[in-house]
């Protein structure tokens, strides 16, 4: 979970970086969920941008945290990871239990090697033809005096930024605050839930490294359940259009004033 924390905090630092208006805003609207934190919000978000608004100290500590410090802590993190898979016998492996003599074994030199370094070549094969076919060009210069309408987070951000929208509920004279409730507090449930499940988990030994586990079906329909949901808001997220309107791909979107 810590690296995929360091991982997606990779991307979103670098995703201010081109410091074009797609960047400026999509960072603007991702601090403002932030900020949305009980009692830290605003000081982390104060911390990250260095000030009240996304600005040059901004960059330059989004630069620091993408190019140094996030690297260096995925690289501990990844070390650690690697040594507590050899330290604890493999990624799956018999249990003691089970009193297996004969247990069938892989070794991670050059069987397992040989497997990533294929895979990790194939992923940048993979980018780089992806790169090549579908430009992604800068659009204009940030400008915090030019609103686009609409702003969103970056794509990895913008199922919260839809669970966000939809969470923000208007009770009478009462609002309930979308951003505490679907931009701090479901992720962070979700996360600790996450991080506490190996602990909970009580399948039995033989359903480790077994896909799809007939004994894990409840778990597997779990998962899967917060897997679509995440990509179906992510895929509405991508639907929507001005003032958060819902467009269709093929309905055009009306002429909206730009905000000052």
């Amino acid at each position: 979970m810590s690296l995929l924390a360091a991982t997606v905090l990779l991307s979103f630092t670098g995703y201010l970086l081109p410091w074009d208006q797609l960047a400026y805003w999509a960072v603007t609207t991702s601090m403002n969920i932030v900020a949305a934190a009980p009692l830290v919000g605003r000081v982390i978000r104060a911390l990250l941008l260095g000030g009240n608004d996304v600005g040059q100290p901004a960059l330059m500590r989004f630069y620091v945290l993408h190019i140094v410090v996030l690297p260096v802590a995925a690289a501990t993190l990844f070390a650690y990871h690697m040594w507590r898979i050899r330290k604890d016998g493999g990624l799956a492996h018999q249990s003691e239990a089970q009193e297996v003599e004969d247990a069938p074994g892989v070794n991670a030199i050059p069987t397992v090697v040989y497997r990533v370094a294929l895979v990790a070549v194939a992923t940048w094969l993979a980018v780089t033809v992806l790169a090549i076919l579908i430009p992604s060009p800068l659009e204009e210069a940030a400008n915090p005096l030019l609103t686009p309408n609409p702003a969103k987070a970056p794509w990895y951000f913008l199922w919260l930024q839809e669970l966000v929208a939809d969470t923000t509920v208007r009770l009478g004279p009462l609002t309930v605050n979308g951003a505490l409730v679907g931009g701090i507090l479901f992720p962070a449930i979700l996360l600790v839930v996450t991080i506490l499940w190996p602990w909970l988990d009580r399948s039995a030994a033989s359903t480790s490294g077994v896909w799809a586990a007939r004994e894990r079906g409840t778990q597997l329909l779990v998962f899967g359940t917060l897997a679509v949901f995440i990509v179906g808001l992510t895929v509405v997220g991508l639907l929507r259009g001005p003032s958060w309107h819902f467009f269709w791909p093929w309905q055009p979107w009306p002429d909206m004033p730009t905000r000052f």
